[in-house]
Formats: C-alpha cells, sequence, structure tokens
C-alpha cells in the first residue's frame, strides 16, 4: 500500500465525496447521518461550505455566504453541480502552490503544504464516509485514504473538538482495526453506523 500525501491525497477525497453525492437517492436527502443533528443534505452543504473556505484561504475570494456549523436545508442550485464548481476551484488553488510550502492559509491558520491539504482531504472524507453509510452506499474510506488523512487527524482533531465541537470524543478500537476503522473512531465516528443507530 503506497502513501498518499499532499495534492494527490486532496483529489482522491474530493474524489470520494463528489462521487459519493452523485449516488445519492433522491429519497435520501433527508435522512440522518453519523452527524447526529443534520440530514444528508445539510452534512453535504457543511462539506461544500468547508471546502469553500479552503478554497477561499489560499484565494482571498469565494469565502462562503453562510455559516458551515448551521447548514442551510436546501442549497442554492443542484447539490451536486454546486459541489462540482467548489471542489474545482480548492484543486485549482492548491495547485498553485509549491508542495513544499511551509505556509499555506486555510481556515485553520496558516499549515504547511501537506497538513494543509492533508486537512482538506479530512473535511471531505469523512463526510463522504458519512453520507455514504447514511444512504446505504457501498462505498467504504479506503485504507490509503484513512492513512493520509491521519496526519492532519493526529495535528489538529483535538483543536477542532474543543474550538468548534466538529468531532467527538474519541472511541476506542480493538488493535486488529484496520486504518480507516481507526481513523473514524478517533474523529469521534462509530465506525459501524447504520441508520438504524440515528
Amino acid at each position: 500500500m503506497r502513501d498518499l500525501a499532499g495534492f494527490e491525497l486532496l483529489t482522491r477525497a474530493h474524489t470520494y465525496l463528489s462521487e459519493v453525492a452523485a449516488a445519492v437517492p433522491e429519497r435520501a436527502w433527508g435522512s440522518p447521518t453519523p452527524c447526529s443533528e443534520w440530514t444528508v443534505r445539510q452534512v453535504l452543504n457543511h462539506a461544500r461550505l468547508d471546502q469553500q473556505a479552503y478554497g477561499a484561504a489560499i484565494t482571498g475570494t469565494g469565502w462562503p455566504d453562510s455559516d458551515p456549523f448551521r447548514p442551510a436545508d436546501a442549497l442554492d442550485a443542484d447539490a451536486q453541480t454546486a459541489l462540482e464548481k467548489v471542489l474545482r476551484g480548492v484543486v485549482d488553488a492548491y495547485a498553485q502552490l509549491p508542495a513544499d510550502s511551509p505556509e499555506v492559509a486555510t481556515p485553520l491558520g496558516p499549515l504547511p503544504f501537506p497538513l494543509a491539504a492533508a486537512a482538506a482531504a479530512m473535511d471531505a472524507a469523512v463526510h463522504a464516509w458519512d453520507i455514504a453509510v447514511a444512504t446505504g452506499q457501498d462505498a467504504p474510506l479506503e485504507e490509503e485514504l484513512a492513512e493520509g488523512i491521519r496526519l492532519a487527524a493526529d495535528r489538529l482533531a483535538d483543536h477542532l473538538r474543543d474550538a468548534y465541537g466538529v468531532f467527538a470524543a474519541a472511541r476506542a478500537v480493538p488493535a486488529t482495526a484496520g486504518r480507516a476503522e481507526a481513523l473514524l473512531a478517533f474523529l469521534g465516528r462509530d465506525p459501524h453506523w447504520t441508520p438504524a443507530l440515528s
């Protein structure tokens, strides 16, 4: 298994989010998710706004016009179209930066390029997983992607828990847990969540 990092990690996470969002059945947009207070549509809107903020931090323009932590029930346009536009903008912004940049502007403050890309990837991939399990998709968080994201989780998760309440307390997992299961548990998710548990 090779290590994903930096720009490739970000694009893989975006692909995961995009593919999961595209496969949401129309009837499932109002379904509950592992983000206990948010529906599938709200999780997608939150992920879109978060990614928009990652891009805007670099370009200085295009900041979200609403609070990612109070995501609306509906998007202004088709959910997939709105998401794809934002993801393209983020990729374009990161593609302009040297991979060894010591400081990249992010919504969390300046971070070295690998950590900045991993933070944006973590946000996209974990919310993609939220949507996938909430809508019954066979689209698990891949082990390679989880391993790459762990860089951001180890450095940033506790801060995000304390400052924004983004993640619940870390959960225990058996020593035999895979990388994806361990990452999700570390970020406060139940790796075996199903709609019946909501």
